[in-house]
């Protein structure tokens, strides 16, 4: 879906707000020049404080304030927090986990299979919808919020489980078979004896439930579309705020949602990302996130994809350093946002998130943060026609996938690296030497439109994706993989012959033994002196392949632990073991030299990102992730400057030219290269 104007907004609750003041805030975001809001999705009990007993009159009022001013309005469905009248009437709509039974007072405790609860979803869902259904501001509807399955092991959802499996294994046999269950006697014999599945040790099991729960989710926002059609108006959009793993912040592959699939109901994906700031801004997590967000719109047919939420002030070790917010909103357009919306307008002054700020701090005046984002919403106002539905076309490609994510967490390594971990390990690496990426799912058919494939430990894999990879390499493309990739079919089960699965020819090696490194260091002219393997080791044995490193170890050492092979007419590359990312940086960097891939002249912490935009003009973003000025040498075509640190530009530029990033700062281009 593409869009007419750059969306710059914020999640607006009139309803906490310590004294009435909508037309107060509508003209502080005006002049902001906010364009959008996101409003109704927290408080379903505000709605219908009693069962079947409604009060709408504050999203009246607030969608009417935002008319006037011109400001659009998305309405999210109020699903993810349940009133405390119905878990009243209802307690087993609380989720039932595998820690027991959810208490009443946290959002996202509910069972999302219980026939009550969807009762009464749909219920308020109809409600909103006829509520809002005739107002020409409200432009698009969030279902829920950040959905989950909040691991609902209910009876209802296990007997749902019973049925997902017996369609897929119609015969019993073959799941006994498949999933390993003669091992402790936890055979199944008859589909009555099927036990509860918290008990399991059986990770086959245990993971196919986890995929289980992941289309819960799926069918939840079908469910909830299907509802949100028949009222929204064919220019209308639906969507959804995904959020990612969380390690205090937006980290990695989120491991309850296969949002791939999940998407197939939206009209836009959306995306929640949040990221250290201060001294420990990189960029990093918005490049993920957005790497992420392209790859799951590109999955169901589109290209860019929209934030619903990120910070503004943040929480208590977030508040952004003068020029922050600007760049961090620049950043996202850069890796394809077509929005930047805020969580959330105003400071709470109660409850939980009191101390996850907002644009607003507790006074609701101006301050600091809102005057940086009046700057930037100004200049979008200028320049955002250029910026909109940009293209990106990257040459690097990064494979993922939720079932080998699955699969690391029941087999794992080590507590320091997870799956996550690893898939991290290589993205920051590519982001340190400006190599931008996309992220691709495992099923995806078009890896030729890459010149390398990265695919970071492909634990669970099916032959038909080990079959393509081979294949892609065959035909010229260029594979560089990690350990663990290929061990495993999609049940878990481990493949009976020499690893990796059916690419031994491919990367020209084979392995059979693994173990932890003890005072290992690793042998090659490619890597810094001291680089040492981490937390896992691989013994690999080189048939083909050119050894690229080895183990210093006497009685490791004539093994391999990264090695390179000439395949057909492409390359493959493989790391038997986790190291420094430094370390790998450098390898990285010999590698694109290897298959003719020219990284960016800067590093980190300039980053450039590229796309092409509507008009087929290529932007070209210089971001600068530091609290010190770095000078770059242009060396790009002509065109022209739309943005220059803090103003607004409209200079010619020319190769060969030097300029300087302020610190915290950009400079946007606009070249005559075309797609």
């Amino acid at each position: 879906m593409k869009i007419d104007n750059l969306l710059l907004g914020t999640a607006y609750y009139a309803e906490y707000m310590p004294y009435e003041r909508i037309e107060e805030d509508m003209k502080m975001m005006k002049c902001a020049y906010i364009n959008v809001i996101r409003i109704a999705e927290s408080t379903w009990s505000t709605w219908e404080p009693q069962d079947n007993v409604y009060d709408f009159s504050v999203l009246h009022q607030v969608i009417q304030a935002a008319s006037k001013y011109d400001i659009q309005v998305i309405i999210g469905t109020p699903t993810y927090a349940v009133p405390a009248w119905l878990v009243k009437k209802h307690p087993d709509i609380l989720a039932e986990t595998h820690n027991g039974i959810s208490r009443y007072g946290h959002r996202q405790n509910m069972d999302i299979t219980n026939p009550h609860y969807l009762f009464y979803a749909e219920r308020i869902i109809r409600s909103l919808m006829e509520q809002v259904k005739d107002y020409e501001n409200v432009i698009g509807f969030q279902l829920d919020n950040e959905t989950k399955s909040y691991d609902t092991c209910s009876v209802t959802a296990q007997t749902q489980f019973i049925d997902y499996l017996k369609n897929k294994y119609p015969n019993i046999d073959h799941l006994n078979k498949e999933f390993g269950l003669t091992y402790w006697s936890n055979q199944i014999n008859s589909w009555r004896d099927f036990p509860d599945i918290r008990g399991t040790i059986n990770a086959s099991l245990g993971a196919e439930y986890e995929k289980f729960q992941r289309k819960l989710v799926t069918d939840f926002l079908s469910w909830q579309a299907e509802i949100v059609s028949e009222y929204k108006r064919p220019e209308q959009f639906i969507t959804q705020n995904f959020d990612y793993d969380w390690r205090d912040y937006s980290f990695g592959l989120q491991p309850e949602v296969n949002q791939f699939e999940a998407a197939k109901a939206l009209t836009i994906p959306g995306f929640d990302i949040y990221h250290p700031s201060r001294h420990e801004l990189t960029g990093k997590e918005i490049a993920f996130g957005g790497s992420i967000g392209r790859g799951v719109a590109r999955y169901n047919g589109g290209n860019n994809y929209l934030i619903l939420e990120t910070q503004a002030q943040g929480n208590l070790s977030w508040l952004p350093y003068e020029g922050q917010l600007r760049l961090q909103a620049y950043s996202h357009l850069a890796n394809g946002a077509n929005s930047v919306m805020y969580w959330h307008w105003h400071s709470i002054h109660n409850s939980l998130e009191t101390y996850w700020k907002g644009i607003l701090s507790h006074d609701l005046d101006e301050n600091p943060t809102y005057h940086e984002l009046c700057q930037f919403g100004q200049e979008w106002s200028a320049i955002g026609s250029s910026l909109k539905n940009l293209n990106k076309v990257c040459d690097v490609a990064i494979m993922i996938d939720n079932n080998a994510l699955s699969g690391m967490k029941w087999f794992p390594i080590h507590e320091q690296l997870k799956y996550n971990d690893i898939l991290r390990w290589l993205y920051d690496a590519f982001y340190n030497i400006n190599v931008e990426c996309d992220i691709i799912h495992s099923s995806e058919k078009e890896l030729n439109k890459y010149k390398l494939i990265v695919v970071p430990a492909l634990y669970s894999a099916s032959e038909t994706t080990l079959l393509h990879l081979d294949g892609y390499v065959k035909n010229g493309g260029h594979l560089l993989s990690t350990f663990k990739t290929g061990f495993s079919d999609p049940s878990l089960k481990v493949y009976d012959d020499r690893q990796p699965h059916l690419l031994t020819e491919c990367f020209g090696m084979s392995y059979q033994q693994f173990t932890l490194p003890h005072q290992v260091s690793l042998e090659s002219s490619k890597l810094p002196k001291d680089t040492y393997p981490l937390y896992w080791m691989e013994l690999l044995c080189p048939d083909t392949a050119e050894i690229w490193a080895s183990y210093h170890h006497p009685h490791y050492q004539k093994y391999a632990a990264i090695t390179h092979n000439y395949y057909g007419k492409g390359t493959a590359t493989y790391l038997g073991c986790y190291f420094d990312g430094n370390s790998l940086e450098k390898l990285l960097l010999h590698l694109l030299q290897e298959i003719s891939i020219s990284p960016a002249e800067n590093q980190y912490p300039i980053i450039i990102k590229k796309g092409f935009n509507e008009r087929n003009e290529e932007i070209i973003y210089y971001l600068n992730y530091s609290d010190q000025p770095a000078p770059f040498l242009y060396q790009g075509n002509k065109g022209t400057i739309l943005l220059k640190n803090k103003r607004l530009c409209n200079e010619d530029i020319e190769p060969g030219t030097t300029y300087t990033l302020e610190p915290w700062n950009l400079i946007i281009l606009k070249t005559s290269s075309s797609l």
